[in-house]
């Protein structure tokens, strides 16, 4: 069943976080990827709020960087969140948008890993590449919009030369 894709639009399904993380941790114990459109604000700049995700089967090994979906063990509901910090006691997991980690999260609640992002129907690249391990580093301490804010007001002048 590799490569085969599920995709769902919770804004179309009625159901509890809890049971949309059952749908997709099931999705994926089967092998398949799963497919859906991602609310909010807690990942931007590089997800952002209506981006269409690929979720695989988690690996084996997760790195520092990757953005994993998992499922908070105190209230079920279903999170994708950067991995910003790994210890012997689990995976400390944070939103780049979000002011504070979501907690040391164990092994067992990650279900799977993001492997593609798409805004307006293009494929975004940056974020899940090698630069990840960066972006954790900038994320964990709080300096990750700073640092892409003012690189865009350095480079937004220049990409506009480059389009005119």
């Amino acid at each position: 069943m590799s490569g085969e894709y599920v995709r769902v639009d919770p804004t179309a399904l009625s159901m509890s976080s809890a049971d949309y993380a059952r749908l997709m941790a099931a999705t994926l114990e089967k092998g398949a990827h799963f497919r859906f459109t991602a609310p909010g604000f807690s990942m931007s700049p590089f997800i952002r709020d209506g981006a269409v995700l690929t979720i695989a089967p988690a690996p084996v090994r997760i790195r520092l960087g990757e953005v994993v979906a998992f499922v908070r063990p105190q209230c079920s509901k279903l999170v994708v969140h950067r991995v910003v910090g790994i210890s012997r006691a689990g995976y400390l997991i944070k939103g780049d948008n979000a002011p504070e980690p979501d907690a040391c999260v164990i092994r067992a609640s990650i279900i799977g890993r993001v492997v593609k992002v798409e805004h307006s129907g293009k494929r975004m690249h940056l974020g899940l590449g090698m630069e990840r391990t960066v972006i954790a580093f900038l994320s964990r301490r709080g300096w990750l919009a700073p640092v892409v804010w003012a690189g865009w007001r350095v480079l937004r002048p220049l990409v506009k030369g480059w389009r005119a």
